[in-house]
């Protein structure tokens, strides 16, 4: 039986290539070519190399402001860096993946370095994109000179290019902005700590003038400290605007109150209402020279706020100095309350209460019998009565001045100090 015979073509030349893997053939042709003609402009780019980077830094003074203050700083440190920025730019092209990890490393060490400096992240951008262009512009006008027919290889390996400059500029923009960040909260704690060590009483004499820059405050102004207990002021500024309007006021958020380091200007005496939102209360000291009293400017404003009632208000501890005296030494204030009043520890509670009672109304009343019988809702000579058992059982006198003042002292100690358990 005869075999059919088979096409001379098929026998002579093989299979027919399909059109789709033709057209790939000749695309990797065409690749290859391109990548010859790359790596050919950026050998020669790489031994021109000092050239390309005083062109760059020409570029960078012309149409950068900000790299112009920084290289007439800095000319030396500016042109090694975009030196090494250029090198690893030409090299990528020559080697990709070898270099890869060192250009990214160089870069991110460009963004983080320029944060520190304080150059605004627009200009290192703009000064990566120069160079990405000064790059290729340099390689195109190698391939002219050298072999004008291949110029039109190169376009296709540009996005190779153009990809290099964008990963690295997004490179440097995330390297900026984490030390941005990092730099920020180093701040932001550095003045909380210089902030802290001035109300506590324990900073250096050689660190006041870094906590003044850092508070914006003058070393040697006269303060007085806010005490703020029962609030939630950290998160809102305007809040803390509330309590002292119109002044220069440092903020710092302590364990049990929020402080405020109150400018005094002119030798005028901050406002602070002396209404308050329901809870919150608050404690103005007496006012210091300088910031390194404000230790004792924030010990006052502690003592001004442990005079606050709980229900809230203001209380200014010049206008409660007596008072501010006892919750002082609150040891000595139960002292004399304890030998004032300790006569009537054989009353009967209750009895003790009103004779008491009758007391403090009878001093809030400036002395008059009269008005503090209307408060007690009894007989003025109800008033007089107690008052006489009184000085009787306890063998003082109301119209002795310093028999007042210890009554006066042992009332304010009975109001505001902690009673022991019976």
């Amino acid at each position: 039986m005869q075999h059919a015979a088979r096409p001379r073509t098929l026998l002579r030349h093989g299979p027919v290539p399909a059109p789709r893997t033709r057209a790939r053939r000749v695309r990797s042709l065409i690749d290859a070519d391109a990548l010859r003609v790359l790596h050919g402009a950026a050998r020669v780019l790489l031994d021109d190399l000092p050239r390309l980077t005083d062109r760059l830094l020409a570029l960078l003074r012309e149409q950068e402001p900000a790299y112009r203050a920084a290289v007439e700083e800095d000319a030396t440190g500016v042109w090694q860096e975009a030196h090494r920025s250029l090198r690893y730019s030409v090299t990528s092209l020559l080697d990709p993946c070898g270099t890869r990890d060192a250009a990214r490393r160089c870069s991110w060490r460009i963004g983080a370095t320029r944060a520190e400096q304080g150059l605004p992240l627009d200009a290192l951008l703009h000064a990566f994109r120069l160079g990405g262009s000064l790059v290729w512009q340099s390689l195109v006008d190698e391939t002219s000179r050298s072999a004008p027919e291949d110029v039109r290889l190169l376009v296709h390996v540009a996005s190779d290019v153009w990809d290099f400059v964008d990963e690295h500029c997004t490179l440097v923009a995330d390297a900026y902005r984490h030390t941005e960040r990092h730099l920020a909260w180093r701040r932001e704690n550095r003045v909380r700590l210089l902030a802290g060590t001035l109300l506590d009483g324990t900073s250096r004499i050689a660190d006041l003038p870094e906590a003044a820059l850092a508070l914006d405050l003058p070393e040697h102004g006269r303060y007085l400290v806010v005490a703020v207990g029962g609030a939630r002021l950290t998160a809102c500024p305007r809040a803390r605007a509330a309590l002292v309007p119109g002044a220069r006021v440092h903020w710092h958020t302590g364990v049990d109150a929020h402080y405020g380091i109150v400018l005094v200007e002119d030798g005028a005496e901050p406002v602070v209402p002396d209404e308050q939102a329901p809870g919150t209360r608050v404690g103005v000291g007496s006012a210091v020279r300088g910031l390194a009293a404000v230790g004792e400017a924030r010990r006052l404003a502690d003592t001004a706020l442990s005079l606050c009632p709980e229900t809230g208000g203001t209380v200014r501890l010049p206008e409660h100095l007596p008072a501010a005296l006892v919750v002082s030494s609150p040891g000595l204030g139960a002292a004399l309350a304890d030998r004032v009043f300790g006569p009537l520890a054989d009353l009967e509670p209750a009895d003790a209460e009103v004779l008491l009672d009758t007391l403090a109304t009878w001093l809030a009343c400036d002395g008059s019998a009269q008005r503090a019988s209307r408060r007690l809702y009894c007989h003025r000579n109800t008033v007089l009565n107690r008052l006489r058992r009184y000085e009787q059982l306890t063998g003082c006198s109301l119209s002795r001045p310093s028999d007042l003042v210890e009554v006066t002292l042992a009332l304010t100690a009975r109001t505001l100090l902690p009673r022991p358990p019976r």
